[in-house]
């Protein structure tokens, strides 16, 4: 496929690096360069932008978005195999790429932003997306640091972040995503795109945080939910024993008779204010 911005082939970049996807990381690389630049264009406008990209392995992303326009794309990448070819980008495109050498479960995403109004965008690893997601819906004080979330998941975990009330997909990270942003599905990428291919279909998912969320603490809500979906084939009076149970529930108002796939998101916000 031709290059979008004068770099080598992806392909290339991969065989001269030695760059074999490992399972230990997650990592199943992207080389189709139309569908790189397909997930930059999700995250909107990207002139001036500064994007926080996690796991970029070879560059095929982060080359889409700087060829897209982003002002600065900080690359976080925990596999120093790759940070050649990172290297080698950032020398194409000077002072626009900063490479942080680290896990992204433990970098503090606030200070690396430093100050600046960003935008993530990411091929996630599939082995640290949920954790991630959840660490960002999280974040405090909102509204976050970032202005949007464009990230990639086995399409499973798009479906679940993105259900309704009553599916059988709605659970923890529904409610959670459902809270402080506005979530979509932007398109499927089919397994056969990826290098090597998963055994799943993948989705992008397309957040934009809320300015004023329904107002609840956020540690409240991620306990209730925890408990609420770990034992979703319970009425709430005993999945939700070990936090208030049928008091906590009467107290909210809500039927103790329930079960958690039921509840909207304004109810489990309830609970949450119950529970403080």
């Amino acid at each position: 496929m031709p290059a979008i911005d004068g770099l080598p082939p992806l392909r290339e970049t991969i065989s001269r690096y030695g760059l074999n996807a490992k399972k230990s990381l997650g990592q199943n690389f992207l080389l189709d360069l139309n569908l790189t630049q397909k997930i930059a264009r999700a995250a909107g406008n990207l002139e001036d932008a500064v994007v926080l990209e996690v796991g970029p392995g070879p560059g095929g992303l982060t080359r889409a978005l700087l060829a897209c326009g982003a002002r600065k794309v900080i690359a976080v990448e925990r596999d120093e195999r790759c940070l050649p070819a990172l290297h080698e980008i950032g020398e194409h495109y000077p002072d626009r790429l900063d490479i942080v050498e680290g896990d992204a479960l433990e970098v503090d995403f606030s200070v690396l932003a430093a100050g600046e109004r960003i935008r993530i965008v990411s091929n996630l690893p599939y082995n640290i997306g949920t954790p991630l997601l959840v660490s960002w819906l999280l974040t405090e004080p909102w509204p976050p640091y970032f202005d949007s979330l464009t990230l990639m998941f086995q399409k499973e975990v798009a479906q679940r972040i993105v259900a309704a009330p009553g599916s059988g997909a709605y659970g923890r990270l529904s409610v959670l995503a459902g809270w402080r942003t506005e979530a979509g599905l932007a398109f499927d990428v089919p397994r056969q795109a990826f290098t090597p291919p998963p055994k799943v279909t993948s989705s992008v998912v397309h957040l934009t945080p809320r300015a004023a969320p329904l107002a609840c603490s956020a540690a409240n809500l991620a306990r209730v939910t925890q408990a609420a979906f770990g034992q979703r084939r319970k009425m709430l009076r005993q999945s939700l024993k070990a936090v208030g149970g049928e008091p906590l529930l009467v107290g909210a108002g809500i039927d103790p008779q329930r079960r958690a796939e039921t509840l909207t998101v304004a109810e489990f916000c309830r609970l949450a204010q119950a529970l403080g």
